[in-house]
């Protein structure tokens, strides 16, 4: 039988933790990083039921005495790199998955570091003497266990889980721990009775697959049982980009939705271009109010990397998912992905004045596109992001600031 060598490392409250360590007399008190929108909550506020992606009026609703403070987003940076190259230092295998976790396979470190048990005390021990911050990490025999028992480990604990007792700890456990169970499907799983990952097991996994849709229902058929192949992956490269934006409580109107489209694909097209990788196929993702979600996606002839095609593709799925769903008249967020990335290959068209032309690279008005956001780009690169854009999107209201934003989006 496998040991239990993964280990899963997550810095708690990461960001508002930050905050607490860089001034002290915010230790112990509920704090919100962010102002119109929180972005991140202290477990001092978590308690009042203050959660990141809320909006701030509603947080001081809930605890008048919260403090809200503007971020240090270098600081963030820092730090998160300071903590995953501690765990480095244990191990060549660490995958990090976000700026404040990362997976690491400690099997082969046992005989220079000890147990994997040994190896994530300290870890834990020098991260907390060493950064000041607390982290949380756990132990198991795969990637998806691991992540979960850190969950059950927060906040700044440790958690393992042996091979013998796998089910034991997994079946007790409720089912939005999983990966791939969000809002919508918790409320899909809690309609038919099922609350914990044991009962999900029990489920029939065809009847699963009718309620939650092929895939998902065998994805988590499998990881109920905690069949997960996963291995650790210290130099995949991502197969997508993408942003999202949480918006509270939207009225469905173009004026809303498109500006918040246009900053979503000017920040996903600027990191197509900064690595030469454009994309072939676009996909939205739309939640409204009462938390159920729909994608559109559609694959392109040509890979773009334009943020106006981007947008307008953008834009135009975003319509048809309204036109399909006319009853619902409120956006909670908004989500656009690129993948299917490839090198830059660009294949020029003849000139046919079509009505798509800006969305085609190869067109005369594409290259123009094209120009335009490589100038931009290197004027941002010398004078930051906001010293030039599209006069659509200047002035737009941002709750979320794009520092903020670029720690969690994905490198390509």
């Amino acid at each position: 039988m496998d040991i239990a060598a993964i280990l899963h490392a997550d810095l708690d409250a990461f960001y508002a933790s930050v905050e607490q360590l860089l001034d002290p007399s915010l230790r112990g008190k509920p704090i919100a990083v962010g102002g119109g929108v929180v972005l991140a909550a202290s477990y001092e506020a978590r308690a009042f039921g203050i959660r990141s992606g809320m909006p701030g009026r509603r947080a001081r609703e809930l605890c008048p005495e919260i403090i809200f403070v503007g971020g240090h987003f270098r600081e963030y940076q820092r730090l998160g790199d300071a903590a995953i190259a501690v765990l480095s230092e244990y191990t060549p295998d660490v995958e990090r998955i976000s700026i404040d976790e990362a997976f690491a396979d400690v099997a082969g470190s046992t005989r220079l570091f000890g147990s994997p048990a040994e190896i994530a005390k300290t870890v834990r021990a020098r991260v907390r003497a060493e950064l000041g911050l607390p982290i949380s990490i756990g132990v198991a025999r795969t990637k998806h266990l691991a992540k979960i028992a850190s969950q059950v480990a927060k906040p700044d604990g440790l958690v393992i889980v042996e091979p013998s007792v796998e089910m034991e700890f997994l079946h007790g456990l409720p089912v939005e721990l999983m990966w791939g169970v969000g809002p919508a499907t918790k409320a899909k799983l809690g309609e038919r009775g099922i609350e914990t990952i044991g009962q999900l097991a029990q489920s029939a996994p065809q009847a699963m697959e009718r309620v939650l849709g092929r895939a998902i229902g065998r994805k988590l058929t499998a990881l109920v049982w905690n069949r997960d192949p996963r291995e650790i992956q210290t130099r995949a490269r991502a197969h997508s980009a993408g942003a999202q934006s949480a918006l509270g409580r939207k009225p469905v109107v173009e004026r809303v939705f498109r500006p918040v489209l246009q900053h979503l694909a000017e920040r996903i097209a600027g990191r197509l271009r900064a690595k030469h990788r454009p994309c072939r196929t676009v996909t939205v993702r739309v939640r409204f109010a009462d938390l159920k979600s729909v994608t559109r996606a559609i694959t392109l002839p040509a890979p773009i990397s334009a943020t106006t095609a981007l947008t307008e593709i953008a834009v135009d799925l975003v319509r048809g998912v309204l036109r399909d769903h006319p009853e619902e008249k409120t956006i909670s967020l908004l989500a656009i992905s690129a993948s299917h990335l490839g090198p830059s290959l660009l294949q020029l068209e003849l000139p046919f004045g079509l009505a798509d032309d800006g969305r085609r690279p190869g067109t005369r008005k594409g290259l123009r596109l094209a120009r335009a956001d490589h100038a931009m780009d290197k004027i941002r690169d010398r004078f930051g992001s906001e010293a030039i854009g599209y006069a659509a999107m200047r002035g737009a209201a941002r709750s979320v600031p794009d520092d903020f934003r670029s720690l969690a989006e994905k490198e390509l």
